[in-house]
């Protein structure tokens, strides 16, 4: 019998995740919980359908670890959308490319045959809005881990 992958089977090993339904977005969405990036990080390349963002992860896979080492980690990711048909933003200066953005949540709505609206939920109520032809979500670490400048773990009041 398989079991689950669980947070604390996690290693320094690369993530490489993809997203086809709701349930697998979920798990990245929460992974990408906290992650930053400059707004010039951004990118829609419209011909290609595709739509990224270079993150700074916060390495939620390893929290328990984190804390017995003392040592909280980040990495940066690469969050790819695929068969993107548009994209709209809300409360960012998209003119200021140093200016900080902070990931907390990406959700899903679904239309008619698999197209929809994937939402990405920024602090201070920022948002990004991508039509989709079908969801597909691929979340992929590009450098090894690093220990996190701020010493801490992100917390959200309650």
């Amino acid at each position: 019998m398989s079991q689950d992958a669980r947070f604390e089977d996690a290693d320094e090993a690369p993530l490489h995740l993809v997203a086809r339904e709701a349930e697998g977005l979920q798990v990245i969405s929460a992974l990408v919980q906290d992650a930053v990036f400059p707004a010039g990080e951004m990118r829609w390349l419209a011909k290609e359908r595709r739509f990224a963002l270079l993150l700074n992860r916060f390495r939620w896979e390893d929290k328990a670890a984190a804390e017995r080492r003392g040592e909280y980690e980040r990495v940066r990711s690469v969050l790819v959308v695929d068969d993107v048909l548009k994209v709209s933003s809300q409360g960012i200066d998209r003119g200021d490319r140093d200016l900080i953005l902070s990931l907390l949540s990406i959700g899903f709505e679904p239309g008619e045959d698999g197209a929809g609206r994937l939402e990405l939920v920024l602090a201070g109520d920022g948002g990004i809005a991508l039509e989709v032809e079908a969801l597909e979500v691929t979340l992929r670490d590009v450098t090894r881990p690093y220990r996190a400048v701020s010493g801490h773990a992100p917390g959200h009041p309650d």
